[in-house]
């Protein structure tokens, strides 16, 4: 039988060869937030490897919303031409190459991981954060600004920002990151929202910057080329963003003209117990698929062919979105391909070492 997994998906005008995906997955080794040399090989090669779609890490829109000074960033044309070669490269491989554009709110301004983490103190490099609510993340974590309107009017012109020198840099895919604890997410999710204005309270005003930026975002995006956006389907804690939020705001997100929605979970606040298992968040991108009809990614812990197989082939999701997996092997697709028995190129570069498409 066919695998599923290796077969074309088209989204708008774009034609992925394969339905697996490079998640974001930050490195940390940006300078000023210019890619270098480190984001060209990193993910280039995981174009190399052949997966269809390569999306860069958090790619902030502004200094201020960094996770770290580490991050790349997308401000900008600068930005966008550091971060040419990269797409250039992606491309020639048969790869698209797309960019998650974010800004990391209240998680803003702390360490690398490989440096400690935690928060920065300006002294050490670090700056004022931003948020819906004056309520940080953590008890060690400073007390973020609450974000006045004409500075929510200035994040949203950011995106639209970042979106553009995106384009100029050459990428055909655009993520908006609304996940993961970070500004966006914190204006969804009541537990990080407290206001009582046109943003906070209920579920209509929570979503309402959230789709602003989509909103606008999808304007500016060719219409030939997608947008996809990565939510946290749940919180993971009782009186937080649910599963049944998360499926109304994917309806919201596809009337704009959203393509496909990310699905991952957690991280609006520390210490919450999560069911980590393989496959574990699979059941939220089956059911915004299922109850909205728009397309969805499944990503944590999918890290065996048949796995992934499964997943695309029942239509729990229409790709798999793979982290971990890919940093441990670049070229897992081309072995996947080689255990579920599908003949796909490899590089002509690898062609002696190409592993037959038997099943094994």
């Amino acid at each position: 039988m066919e695998s599923k997994l290796f077969t074309p998906l088209r989204i708008r005008d774009l034609r992925f060869k394969n339905r697996i995906f490079v998640s974001p997955m930050c490195q940390y080794s940006s300078k000023d937030g210019l890619a270098d040399t480190w984001h060209l090989v990193h993910l280039g090669s995981r174009a190399v490897g052949g997966s269809a779609l390569v999306i860069s890490e958090a790619t902030s829109v502004s200094p201020e919303g960094r996770i770290s000074p580490g991050d790349l960033g997308i401000w900008s044309e600068k930005h966008a031409e550091a971060l040419k070669p990269v797409t250039e490269f992606i491309k020639n491989q048969g790869s698209i190459p797309g960019v998650q554009i974010a800004h990391a709110g209240r998680k803003a301004s702390t360490a690398s991981p490989f440096a400690g983490g935690g928060p920065l103190p300006e002294t050490a490099g670090g700056w004022q954060t931003l948020a819906p609510s004056a309520v940080p993340f953590d008890t060690n974590y400073p007390v973020p600004k609450e974000m006045d309107k004409n500075e929510i009017e200035t994040v949203l012109q950011q995106f639209v920002q970042a979106a553009q020198f995106s384009l100029q840099a050459g990428f055909e895919v655009a993520e908006l990151h609304f996940a993961h604890g970070y500004l966006l997410h914190e204006f969804l999710s009541p537990l990080s929202n407290k206001r009582n204005d046109e943003f906070g309270g209920s579920l209509e005003n929570r979503m309402r910057f959230p789709l602003m930026i989509a909103r606008e975002v999808r304007n500016l995006w060719p219409m030939d080329k997608p947008v996809f956006v990565r939510i946290s389907a749940t919180d993971w804690t009782e009186g937080g963003w649910d599963i049944k939020q998360s499926v109304e705001f994917a309806r919201k997100l596809k009337e704009i003209g959203i393509d496909l929605i990310d699905c991952s979970s957690g991280a609006i606040i520390p210490n919450v117990k999560i069911p980590a298992a393989p496959g574990y968040q699979v059941p939220f991108s089956e059911e915004v698929k299922k109850e909205t009809g728009i397309m969805t990614g499944a990503v944590g812990m999918i890290t065996d062919p048949e796995q992934a197989e499964e997943i695309v082939a029942s239509g729990k999701a229409d790709a798999v979105i793979i982290a971990r997996e890919l940093l441990r092997n670049p070229y897992w697709p081309l072995h996947a391909a080689s255990r579920l028995g599908a003949e796909i190129p490899w590089p002509v570069q690898y062609e002696r070492a190409r592993i037959s498409g038997r099943k094994r």
